[in-house]
């Protein structure tokens, strides 16, 4: 694990790691209690919230929405791009939200789940350093400094819980892995994974900005593990370069 953190160190900007086995509970942090700005893994924070009002009774998977072009946000997703009026589900919602990283399915699931609810259950869950502050492209509130963020210690933290069933329920948590696992942006973590035959299954969620990227999820090897990259400030490509040739280390390491 010393070239992992070596070639880490490399890397110029402001980066954090954290690597955990599951099955023999050995753990390797760099920075990995560093706030960092979240980009869209604090997507992770609003799913896990719509699975708990769902078991609260609060809001149902069949609930329907309609799209409004006044409320489209730019870059990530599907639904910016079709039409106005569209009915869609709160299921479709939260699944466009981590497989695409649909950030206006993002703010309809704030908007209807309550930024105060989901920072409660933050806390309660255990997160330090993970708090949204605003929905996706909120211009306004961006520019008065209030950003959402994450640590890598946290995220890692997050699905530790949901790998052993133990984030809301045991039947959420397995719903929540699934989601992950058909995770469509993968040139990150997954890019040498997923070529491999058979291809390994990784439940994860990516998060990117201009100078930020991160990768998070757990690894489904014959050990699984999870593995947390976040970077802020860096050089993007070549940051993206090293969490793929990492990730394929680690695996090589346990299999």
């Amino acid at each position: 694990m010393e070239n992992v953190i070596n070639k880490l160190k490399s890397i110029q900007g402001d980066v954090s790691f954290y690597y955990k086995n599951l099955a023999t509970n050995n753990t390797v942090g760099y920075n990995e209690e560093k706030i960092m700005l979240a980009a869209s893994v604090i997507k992770l924070t609003v799913l896990v919230e719509a699975f708990k009002q769902i078991k609260e009774g609060k809001i149902k998977k069949e609930e329907f929405f309609i799209t409004c072009e006044k409320d489209k946000v730019p870059s990530c997703g599907a639904l910016n791009y079709m039409r106005e009026d569209l009915k869609v589900t709160l299921e479709d919602l939260y699944v466009l939200m981590i497989i695409v990283s649909d950030n206006y399915a993002t703010n309809m699931l704030i908007d209807k789940l309550g930024i105060d609810n989901i920072n409660k259950t933050i806390k309660e869950i255990g997160l330090k350093n993970t708090v949204l502050n605003r929905k996706m492209f909120d211009n306004e509130k961006a520019v008065l400094g209030l950003e959402n963020y994450i640590s890598a210690s946290d995220v890692a933290y997050l699905l530790e819980k949901m790998y052993n069933k133990e984030l809301i329920d045991e039947k959420s948590s397995e719903e929540m892995i699934s989601i992950l696992k058909n995770q469509r942006i993968n040139g990150k973590m997954p890019f040498f994974l997923h070529s491999m035959k058979p291809k390994i299954e990784i439940a994860h969620k990516t998060g990117e900005d201009t100078n930020i990227t991160h990768d998070v999820g757990i690894v489904f090897a014959k050990e699984p593990f999870i593995v947390c990259f976040c970077g802020n400030n860096v050089n993007v490509p070549e940051y993206e370069r090293l969490m793929q040739d990492i990730t394929y280390d680690l695996y090589n390491k346990i299999d």
